[in-house]
Formats: structure tokens, sequence, C-alpha cells
């Protein structure tokens, strides 16, 4: 019998997406001990992705859970709502609650996420200003979205086009103002950049790129922005969407290791920290990738499925499952974007054009020929019948690859028959 199976209680900090994910596979994997789940939220674990998009563009009161109300019950976790843990005691086992109560574990779980990262200029809670990231953020927003009205959001990231799409939808004059020269250029190529601020500004949604946010007035009546090229413009609200930073104070607190590159809680495969009783998983878990070779971050909602996965086998002492190859999606108003792996400098890409008339088109980010990023607008399915070439590092002929003639599934299918190794 493993350490992990003589284990009785599991305290999990942090009530999301990584967090119910866990719970659920611990109990899939036969831990019949106690679960604490500690939230500081009022929420249920709720998926986040679906609150600058479906919750935007429609009454703003609904959510997405993570868990199905039965299956919650069923999972037989003693959950905690709107409670932060103020303090993590890595000798005594043991959690502080900001209601003073205490927890005691024999694993720990940190699921803390992320939060957003904070303008100074337009710090929360200064007058028509609006942050992103729980349902009661984008609750008070979608309040603000109007015909007629007009939104200026700080940060052409995928949350900031995201919402700005939606308040398109709803009538708003949109502006975007994005500090780089490009749109999402750390996660497309080049063209498909190019494509994205195109299709943004066909729907009606003015782009400042390049320009840094020089000051911010808050008046009654609105919020004036003066750019770093001396213009001003005038909005009604302003969305703040310039990133997230790992949630680690807790850790950082209790002396575990942080990973130098990107500030996460450092953790091996199986999500174990520094401390062999504490795991971390989601957005404030820093884990080695093999194929970017550094460890790293991954703010995905796939990525936190699977380190949660990884994590509730490592707090039972289970191997953990192989790491899948990262994935990514989002919809930009109606055209749907799809990426495998990672973007980085060193990378020649090839474009498959399949439809001129509706934008759909497959990207290839190659290596010495290997490819290591795909990216798919309009294209999901031929992204994935491309997956397998990624996840072996199998080289290709991107002649081949961009001929609009080939069939990709059997072209794929050729490229992994000449790579397999003979039977002897």
């Amino acid at each position: 019998m493993s350490l992990g199976d003589l284990r009785t209680s599991i305290a999990i900090v942090g009530a999301g997406q990584a967090a119910a994910r866990a719970v659920q596979e611990l109990r899939a994997l036969g831990h019949t001990g106690t679960i604490t789940l500690i939230g500081a939220e009022a929420h249920r674990p709720y998926e986040r992705p679906p609150l600058s998009k479906a919750v935007l563009q429609g009454d703003g009161q609904g959510y997405t859970p993570v868990l199905s109300e039965s299956v919650f019950a069923e999972l037989q976790m003693e959950f905690i709502p709107t409670t932060r843990v103020t303090s993590l005691h890595l000798d005594e086992h043991r959690l502080t609650l900001s209601d003073r109560r205490s927890v005691h574990y024999d694993r720990c779980l940190l699921a803390t996420g992320g939060e957003v990262r904070i303008l100074p200029a337009l710090p929360p809670g200064c007058l028509h200003t609006h942050y992103l990231r729980t349902i009661d953020d984008a609750q008070a927003l979608r309040d603000r979205l109007r015909a007629g009205g007009s939104l200026a959001v700080i940060g052409g990231g995928f949350l900031g086009l995201e919402a700005a799409m939606s308040a398109r939808q709803a009538g708003m004059n949109v502006t975007v103002i994005e500090s780089a020269a490009t749109l999402l250029g750390r996660f497309v190529p080049p063209d498909l950049s190019e494509w994205i601020a195109s299709s943004a500004i066909a729907r009606g949604i003015d782009l400042h790129l390049g320009q840094a946010l020089r000051s911010a007035q808050a008046m009654p009546e609105g919020v004036r922005l003066t750019l770093q090229d001396g213009s001003s413009l005038d909005a009604d609200a302003v969305l703040v969407a310039i990133g997230l930073v790992p949630q680690v104070e807790l850790a950082r607190q209790a002396g575990l290791a942080l990973d130098a590159r990107d500030g996460g809680i450092a953790v091996a495969a199986n999500g174990r920290s520094s401390h062999p009783d504490v795991f971390a998983a989601g957005d404030c878990a820093s884990q080695f990738r093999p194929f970017l070779g550094v460890s790293a971050r991954l703010e995905s909602w796939q990525n936190a499925n699977e380190q949660a996965r990884a994590a509730a086998a490592g707090l039972l002492d289970i191997s953990p499952p192989q790491a899948a190859f990262p994935w990514f999606w989002t919809d930009l108003g109606e055209h749907n974007l799809q990426m495998l792996g990672l973007k980085s400098t060193d990378l020649n890409y090839v474009h498959r054009r399949l439809d001129a008339d509706t934008h759909r088109g497959v990207w290839l980010g190659l290596r010495g020929g290997i490819p290591v990023h795909g990216v798919a607008l309009n294209a999901g399915a031929d992204l994935r019948a491309l997956r397998t070439l990624l996840e072996r590092q199998i080289p290709i002929d991107h002649r081949q690859f961009t001929d609009p003639t080939t069939k990709l599934k059997a072209w794929v299918q050729s490229q992994l028959a000449a790579t397999a190794v003979p039977q002897s």
C-alpha cells in the first residue's frame, strides 16, 4: 500500500477548474478520505472561458459549472466558499483561514490560479473601470454594455479581443488599445495576426496598436485616456485586460520554491512542489515543458485539467498520466481559432490555405522541418488530423502540406507510415 493510500485528508486551496477536476480525479482513483475545498468566491467551481463570451453576450446571470450539481454532491467534499487561506504552515500540515479557523491536512493541493495584472493608472475600484476574472466581474461589465455606448479595452490579447467582440455584438462602440505593434503576435504567425486585426476593424472595432497608455482621467461621465502619441479618447467604460499574474503569495510566504522565469510554483511532473506533501496545479503552477525545453506556466482550460489529473495521481503516489501536447482554442466573433503547441521566434511558418471565402486555413511552425506549432482558423478538424505529427516530432515536406490538392488525412497517415519502425 502506498503512502497516498494511507493518507486520509486532502485540502485544496482554490475552487476553480483545476481544483474541481482534481477532486473528481481523486475520487476516480479511489481516494476515500476527506477532501476539503476552500474557495474565495461564493460560487461553486465554474469555467472562466465563457465569461468574456457567452456571459457577456447573454443575460450576464448564468455561468457554466465545472461539475454538475449532482456530480458535485456525489464527490462528497467539504466546500468552504467565500473564504481565503491566509497562511500555509508546512511543518504543522495546517492552513489558517480568513475567518481564523484552521484546516489540518495530510496533503495539500494549491490551485490558487492567477489574478489580474493591475494597471496603476486605473486600479480596481476606479470609476467606470472594469477587470475581468470572475463571474461577478463579468456580470458587472455586462450591465454596462448597451447599444450606442462606448467601451475602451486596454490590452489586445485573447481576453481583451473576446470581450471587445462581445461588446461590439451588443452594439457598443469599441476601441482596443494594445502596446504591441500587432495583435496576438506572441501566439500566431504574422499574416494571421494581420488578418485578425483586419477582421476586428471590419467589425467596427477601432484599433490603436503600438500605443501605451500615458494617463487616464476618470470623470463622472466616463474616462479620458491619453495615449503615448499624445492623442486622447473618451469612453463610457474601460476594461483593463493586460494579463494575469500567478497567485503564489501563500506559497511564497510558506517558503515553497518558485520558478525564477515565470514566478509560478515550481512543480514536478506529478505536481509535487518543493515540499513533499504540497502540490500545485493550474495557472499558479510552473512545470518543465519538454517541447519548450524550459519550465513554464500555461494559462489554459486544457492545462488546468491536465495538471489537475497529474496532481491527483501525485497526491496518491500514483504515476501521473503522460503529459498532453498543449492545446488552446477561442472564438473571436464568428471565427474559431485553435492552437497546438506554442510559438517561438525560431520557427518558420508555412500556410495551408483551405478556403479564402470562409477564412479557413492551417499554419505549421517548423523547426528544422519538424512541426512544433500548429494554428487553425475555422479548421479545427484539420489541426486535429495533424496532431500526431506534432506529438511525435515527425519531419514533413512542407510543399506537400501546403499543396491544396493534398488530401490531408491520407497524407498524415503516409507520413506516419514512412517513419514507423519495422516489426522484426
